[in-house]
């Protein structure tokens, strides 16, 4: 039947379709097709009749009924059918298809034409005209033709999965992937001997698995079995929101045969998807790729995958959570470890000042100084009281951070009256390292002043300062300021927060090397943790002051490009009101921060 003849055809149907519809015996006999349906675009339907409808057990009563309701009569690969029905409908050009359908408990193959029903002109095309015949039955493992199979044969079950003997297989092969699995809580052994295993007992060509976290939207194939000369899958991404299979499978946790582009080849790979789960979460997508022939799963093939996709999830789940608590172990041995040479070092530092005072009083009270002597150690002594001071004051702001119980009060804030004071702690120290020391100002007609507490700025400019000091032995030491102005409606632009001051305290010191950088703002950490070790210190400094300028709205970072070529260390603190720039080409606008 040409094309020419099914559009005409179909034009007739259309117009005779309200007494076709009263009588199925009569749209046979008119059309004389063996067999002959209509539907709607979401595949319900219309009318429906055929000459095995009997020997298929679909009654003739209320057949309509058992066919949408119960699904007695549908295609195996039910989307790809669906969407053939909506290129029809749309581009109204009849096509040609040889699909399979199952009914009941057998497997059909069917020659099928369908035909759009040409709407009224101005309208929209609804409903097609399928018209067909039986080209073969698949049953168990004999092809049964139409003209051969008689009424009385029963009716069996073709196994869709390439692999004899299923049903005695089953239980062996959950056992196997099951003790494989369960040796190891490795999940990258247990991925790898997943497919392995499933891709050699069932003879497949192709065996993928992808891990799933729940709201992800891309899955990554972590493991993969393939035969010889096939190119591989391993690393391939699928976007699950571009797959409606694929968020079906998650959703329902329901095997589905489904089609997918693998790699090097136009045309698409049937793959039977499973999604593995524990406790009704999916945790992992495994595919077992198909031949290109029909495919429908049996009962023992479902069992054989749901049972294999609960062991399997369960096994992942242990593993993963083996995994964090492994993780989490190891992270409390190394904050334990850290702590422990933590309090080491601290003790070492409190213990340090206090000997050399105990140490100098007693010689005074012994009577072994006089005179200008008797007064350097007393001057030692109180030096060292002051030292030992900003030790045990760094250890109690530290626990007050901990604990959330650091309470600052922010005012205004001069900042030339802040470098003043640094400038007069550090510059003494500075001149007995021989080292300079050197503080520029941005150019303004007026005072710069900043929104914090000027004992914890000060507090942090002092901490930073000393470390550049402590670091450096040739060179010297700078510190400078920039201002950093909103300009235009940022989305920070407020008349209580005007810009930024950003400061920099820079040294031509030791450094520090880039893969050791990130242990600065770790708790309980420092670069060189040693007993032994060259410079001294608690090193909570750095901690204290990022903990001490991000509580006033600030930022602190490190910057250094290894060992051997200096620091930088910058924070920025808020303006209380922004300055008149004398030259504003010298200060630095930017419009967010």
């Amino acid at each position: 039947m040409t094309i020419t003849a099914n559009t005409q055809l179909a034009n007739l149907f259309s117009q005779n379709l309200e007494s076709i519809n009263r009588s199925t015996d009569g749209l046979l006999a008119t059309l004389g097709s063996e067999l002959v349906y209509t539907q709607d675009r979401t595949g319900r339907y219309l009318t429906f009749d055929w000459q095995h409808s009997e020997f298929l057990d679909l009654k003739t009563e209320k057949i309509l009924d058992v066919l949408n309701k119960h699904k007695t009569f549908t295609p195996v690969d039910e989307i790809a059918y669906l969407e053939r029905l909506q290129r029809i409908l749309t581009n109204l050009v009849p096509e040609r298809v040889q699909c399979w359908f199952k009914c009941s408990q057998d497997l059909l193959e069917l020659e099928l034409t369908i035909t759009p029903i040409m709407p009224r002109l101005g309208q929209v095309a609804t409903t097609v005209l399928v018209m067909g015949r039986l080209l073969q039955a698949r049953v168990k493992t004999q092809v049964v033709n139409q003209e051969s199979r008689q009424p009385s044969q029963p009716e069996l079950t073709l196994p869709s999965l390439k692999m004899p003997q299923v049903s005695q297989q089953h239980q062996k092969l959950l056992n196997k992937i099951t003790r494989n699995i369960r040796r190891t809580l490795n999940l990258d052994v247990i991925w790898q001997q997943t497919v392995d295993s499933l891709g050699k007992v069932l003879k497949v060509e192709r065996c993928v698995i992808c891990p799933y976290q729940p709201n992800i939207t891309k899955v990554q194939v972590i493991a993969e079995y393939h035969q010889p000369g096939l190119d591989p899958m391993l690393g391939s991404e699928i976007d699950i929101s571009s797959e409606p299979a694929f968020a079906q499978v998650l959703a329902t946790l329901e095997p589905m045969v489904i089609e997918f582009p693998v790699p090097n080849n136009s045309q698409k790979q049937k793959f039977l998807l499973v999604a593995t789960c524990y406790q009704d979460q999916a945790n992992a997508l495994f595919a077992l790729s198909l031949s290109n022939e029909c495919h429908i799963l049996t009962e023992t093939e479902l069992e054989l995958s749901r049972e294999l996709a609960d062991q399997l999830g369960t096994a992942i789940a242990h593993a993963t959570l083996y995994k964090e608590l492994e993780e989490a172990r190891q992270q409390a041995e190394e904050a334990s470890r850290l702590k422990s040479e933590f309090l080491a070092n601290v003790s070492h530092e409190i213990r340090t000042p206090l000997n050399g005072m105990i140490g100098l009083l007693k010689l005074i009270l012994e009577g072994m100084a006089d005179g200008p002597e008797e007064h350097e150690f007393v001057q030692d002594a109180h030096d060292l009281s002051i030292h030992l001071l900003s030790i045990l004051n760094d250890i109690l702001d530290f626990a007050k951070i901990e604990a959330g119980k650091m309470d600052i009060r922010c005012g205004p804030v001069r900042l030339h009256e802040l470098f003043t004071d640094v400038e007069n702690f550090v510059r003494p120290q500075a001149e007995m390292k021989n080292l300079s020391f050197q503080m520029q100002m941005p150019s303004t007609s007026d005072e710069i002043i900043v929104q914090g507490n000027y004992r914890r700025l000060l507090q942090v400019l002092l901490n930073l300062v000393g470390n550049a000091l402590k670091f450096t032995n040739e060179g010297g030491v700078t510190i400078s300021a920039d201002l950093v102005l909103k300009k235009g409606k940022g989305k920070l632009q407020s008349p209580t927060l005007p810009g930024m001051v950003k400061v920099r305290v820079a040294d031509t010191g030791i450094g520090v090397s880039l893969d050791k950088q990130d242990k600065l703002f770790q708790l309980f950490s420092q670069v060189d943790g040693s007993r032994t070790r060259h410079y001294g210190g608690t090193g909570l400094g750095l901690t204290i002051s990022q903990k001490l300028i991000e509580a006033m709205g600030g930022e602190v970072h490190f910057y250094s490009l290894g060992e051997g070529l200096g620091s930088t260390v910058t924070f920025t603190v808020p303006l209380y009101q922004q300055p008149v720039l004398f030259s504003p080409v010298e200060c630095e606008i930017e419009t967010q921060f």
